[in-house]
C-alpha cells in the first residue's frame, strides 16, 4: 500500500483509510440485511486485517456508536502501527456560546481516549462543522490547541461539507480537512483541492462510494432518489466498459487527486477490494473525462444526510 503525506503534517498515511462508522452503527443502504453492523469478533478481525494489509489510517468519531470502544479492544496492542483520527461534536453555533464548551470538548476527548485505550490521537477533528461553526470557532480551537500542548492531540482538523470547506481553508488553524468527494460529487475539485494543496492542508475524502450509492446497491435506492440512481447506473456502464467494478472505478477516481480515500466498511471483502483498486493506480485521463460528464443536477441528492435512509 502506497503512502501519501497528509498535507504539511508529518503523517504519512496509506492511500486507503478505514472508516469505522459501520462498526458502531447500522449505516448504509439496506440490502438483504447485510447493512447491519458486524459482531464484535468480526469487527476486531477486520481492524487487524486492515493493519496487516497495509492500511495505517483508522478514522472514527465519538458519534459513531461503539466504534471507538471496538477499536480500543482490537488495536491497543498495535497502537504504534497506525494513525488514529477521531472527532468531537458535532457542534452548532449556540454550543459555541455556552460557557461549558471547553468542558464538553475535554470530556469528549477524554472519553475517546479511554475507549480507544490510548494516550493520544494523531488527528482530532470537529465533526460536521458548518460554515457558522468554522467562522466562530476561536474558543473551540483554543480548546483543541490546549489538547495539543498537553500531548493528547498531534494535529487538528475539521470534517466539513462543501460550503464549509472554503471557509475552513481561510483559517490557518486547520491542518487537515475531511470532505465529501467522489465520482459524482466533484465540486471539491474546484473549490477545495487546489487551495488545500497551496496551503499544505491535508485532505481525507469520505463518501467515496456515497454511502453505497456508487456500488451495485444503488439499485436499492428509493424512488425519490431516481436521479442519483440513474447517474450511478451511468457510472456502472463506464466501469463495465473499462473492465472494472463500479467501486474500483470510484476509488481510483478519488485517488487521481491528492487525497486519502476513506473506505467506510464493515466487510473484509470490500476493504480488500478497495486496497486492490488503490494498488492499480489512478484512472487514465480519457476515463476521468467520461466520468466528469455524468452529473447529478439536484445537488441535495449528493448529501446522504438528505436521504430517508439511516
Amino acid at each position: 500500500m502506497r503512502l501519501r503525506r497528509l498535507g504539511g503534517t508529518s503523517l504519512h498515511a496509506s492511500e486507503i483509510a478505514l472508516g469505522t462508522v459501520e462498526l458502531g452503527l447500522d449505516y448504509g443502504i439496506p440490502g438483504h440485511g447485510d447493512h447491519l453492523r458486524p459482531t464484535e469478533p468480526d469487527a476486531i478481525r477486520l481492524l487487524n486485517e486492515a493493519l496487516d494489509l497495509g492500511v495505517n489510517f483508522i478514522d472514527t468519531a465519538r458519534a459513531y456508536g461503539t466504534s471507538e470502544e471496538i477499536i480500543g479492544k482490537a488495536l491497543k496492542h498495535r497502537r504504534g502501527e497506525y494513525i488514529l483520527a477521531t472527532k468531537v461534536g458535532p457542534f452548532d453555533a449556540c454550543d459555541l456560546e455556552r460557557p461549558t464548551l471547553r468542558d464538553r470538548v475535554w470530556k469528549s476527548l477524554e472519553t475517546s481516549l479511554r475507549l480507544l485505550q490510548t494516550d493520544y490521537v494523531d488527528l482530532l477533528m470537529i465533526h460536521s462543522a458548518s460554515v457558522e461553526v468554522i467562522q466562530k470557532a476561536d474558543e473551540l480551537l483554543q480548546a483543541l490547541h490546549g489538547m495539543q500542548q498537553r500531548g493528547r492531540v498531534r494535529y487538528v482538523g475539521a470534517s466539513v461539507y462543501e460550503d464549509a470547506g472554503p471557509e475552513a481553508l481561510r483559517r490557518s488553524e486547520f491542518e487537515c480537512l475531511q470532505i465529501p468527494y467522489n465520482a459524482l460529487d466533484r465540486v471539491a475539485e474546484k473549490t477545495i483541492l487546489p487551495a488545500a494543496s497551496e496551503k499544505g492542508v491535508g485532505i481525507v475524502a469520505r463518501s467515496v462510494l456515497l454511502k453505497g450509492a456508487i456500488t451495485s446497491r444503488y439499485r436499492e435506492l428509493p424512488g425519490d432518489l431516481s436521479e442519483l440512481k440513474a447517474a450511478a447506473a451511468s457510472l456502472e456502464r463506464l466501469a463495465e466498459t473499462a473492465g472494472m467494478s463500479l467501486p474500483e472505478m470510484a476509488f481510483r477516481y478519488a485517488l487521481s487527486s491528492d487525497v486519502i480515500a476513506l473506505c467506510g466498511t464493515a466487510r473484509r471483502t470490500e476493504l480488500r477490494s478497495a486496497i486492490e483498486a488503490a494498488n492499480r493506480g489512478p484512472l487514465d485521463a480519457e476515463l476521468i473525462g467520461q466520468i466528469q460528464k455524468v452529473d447529478v443536477v439536484d445537488r441535495r441528492l449528493l448529501n446522504p444526510g438528505n436521504w430517508q435512509i439511516p
